[in-house]
């Protein structure tokens, strides 16, 4: 949302050698590692070079492991510079035959990636289908990214450019590349669009330049915007929002995005999206040790999740209703911030003890799922950097999913199918008990051990929580909660089409999830 590049995607012919127009600065081409060592992948050599850059491979120490990239002058009479050999891991079976979209996906973002300060790229990866042709086209997009909006004239004019322009080398008809190419685009935005805002440092990211970013975003699209200052959040009962907020000189936002497809009628699924958005988390009166804060920026990405995705489904005018609720607080520590023991009244009614402020996510996550759930929608998704037991759990890379068994099953086919790891856990009985209080409803802390699982069982007591029993619990809403504290911000090494810092994850599973709730065949 701050940085507006976007690669141009495009699909060209295998006859590559007798149209000059085709010609970009490097042909990119895949190697797989085999019992028998590296192998190439069906591509568009001609046959003489194929085999003659097959005997070198070893020579060339090229392995075909995942993530590898060997650039080589290119070869005669293909018009491209420079030969680029992208490795995608290891494979059994038939070279090709056995490469799956999301190995292609990596692949290709590899070598786009390590591809910064080329202008144009042709990608000869295997692309018969519309689903390799999908995940070759993402992966480029999703590489060809940088985050320089805070970096000096002088730094940025010294620094790479991301490829501007990848080409996918296929033998698919225009009809079929057009509308993968479109969505490939389409979902690669949203992601990069969420890495910016998670990237964008607090002193320029806060609740209500947070609002205003994502108001501005979305003014081109089908999207119908709420915001709730802290006046009106106060006199509707937004306990959770506020009484996180109010330790900041900056006041907490909650904002509404609301897509209804022009063309679906009233029998559209209705699916409703609630994001974290804690712009900074020092982890108020119960302090955060000062290591701990440095990536605290990213404590918001649950919400840029959310606002991403459903610009996405506008963009992709997918059949389906989508409402996103952002909960926007930033967490301080001052003479007016909440205490260890003070007692708040949710959205809905529930009353709860707060007894560690840096347990602040859930709080304004239940009012979020309050509201989401009064307008009874077909299901509630929310997603969050919600516990640091995620990561002990399931590490830095795997998405945790809980709720209503149905729904998690739905959300961690979807991240399958889009290349994402995602995990199923339960919501054992005893973590609830442990958020047992002897002066309010509940208490926003219990059990240490399964610490992930616990935050999981706090947010499902406020879904329905503001309906009347009888009708929530004679129809009561599915619910799936990710928490993404891990995989929301890599702070280790690039790798693949994922840049460090800010991931977008859980964008393209998002995506797929509503595709398939629309009906429609893409994101499988």
């Amino acid at each position: 949302m701050i940085n507006d590049f976007s690669p141009v995607l495009t699909a060209i012919g295998p006859k590559l050698s007798q149209n000059s127009k085709n010609a970009a600065s490097a042909l990119v081409i895949g190697v797989c590692s085999t019992d028998d060592g590296p192998v190439l992948l069906p591509n568009p050599l001609p046959d003489a070079g194929a085999r003659a850059l097959a005997d070198s491979l070893e020579a060339l120490g090229v392995t075909g492991a995942a993530d590898e990239v060997v650039r080589i002058p290119g070869l005669d009479p293909l018009p491209f510079p420079l030969l680029v050999l992208t490795g995608v891991g290891r494979i059994t079976g038939e070279p090709g035959a056995g490469v799956s979209t999301e190995a292609v996906r990596r692949a290709s973002g590899a070598a786009v990636r390590k591809l910064s300060g080329t202008d144009s790229v042709a990608l000869g990866l295997p692309a018969e289908t519309p689903e390799l042709l999908g995940a070759i086209a993402e992966g480029a997009a999703l590489a060809a990214y940088s985050f320089t909006a805070f970096r000096s004239a002088e730094a940025q004019a010294k620094g790479k450019n991301p490829v501007e322009r990848a080409a996918v080398v296929t033998s698919l008809k225009p009809k079929v590349t057009g509308p993968v190419l479109q969505r490939a685009a389409v979902v690669a935005r949203a992601v990069r669009a969420t890495r910016d805002l998670v990237n964008t440092p607090p002193s320029h990211l806060f609740p209500a330049s947070f609002a205003e970013e994502v108001t501005e975003a979305v003014r081109p699209l089908p999207i119908k915007v709420t915001v709730w200052d802290e006046k009106k959040l106060e006199k509707d009962g937004f306990g959770g929002i506020l009484n996180v907020g109010k330790g900041s000189s900056r006041p907490p936002r909650l904002v509404k995005l609301e897509y209804t497809p022009a063309t679906a009628g009233r029998n559209a699924p209705h699916i409703a999206f609630v994001g974290k958005g804690i712009t900074f988390d020092s982890g108020g009166l119960s302090l955060k040790p000062p290591t701990s804060m440095t990536t605290m920026k990213s404590d918001m990405a649950g919400a840029a999740t959310v606002a991403s995705v459903v610009a996405a489904a506008a963009e992709l005018e997918l059949p389906v209703k989508v409402t996103g609720w952002l909960c926007m607080a930033e967490n301080m520590p001052s003479a007016t911030a909440q205490r260890p023991s003070d007692v708040i009244t949710m959205y809905g009614g529930k009353t709860v003890e707060v007894m560690n402020t840096d347990a602040e996510g859930r709080l304004v996550m239940a009012d979020g799922l309050v509201a989401a759930t009064d307008e009874t929608p077909d299901a509630v998704i929310d997603i969050a950097t919600l516990t640091g037991a995620q990561m002990i759990a399931l590490g830095n890379r795997t998405t945790g999913v809980m709720g209503t068994e149905d729904l998690r099953t739905e959300l961690v086919a979807a991240a399958d199918a889009s290349g994402e790891t995602a995990w199923a856990m339960p919501i054992p009985e005893d973590q609830r008990a442990s958020l047992d209080s002897t002066v309010a409803d509940l208490s926003n802390v219990g059990d240490r051990f399964g610490g992930m699982m616990t935050a999981a069982a706090f947010l499902r007591e406020f879904v329905d929580a503001g309906r009347a029993p009888e009708a929530a619990q004679a129809e009561p809403t599915p619910w799936a909660h990710l928490d993404i504290a891990g995989p929301s911000f890599n702070d280790s090494g690039a790798y693949g089409y994922t840049p460090k810092d800010a991931t977008g994850v859980m964008v393209r599973t998002l995506v797929a999830y509503l595709e398939r709730r629309s009906g429609l065949p893409r994101g499988k």
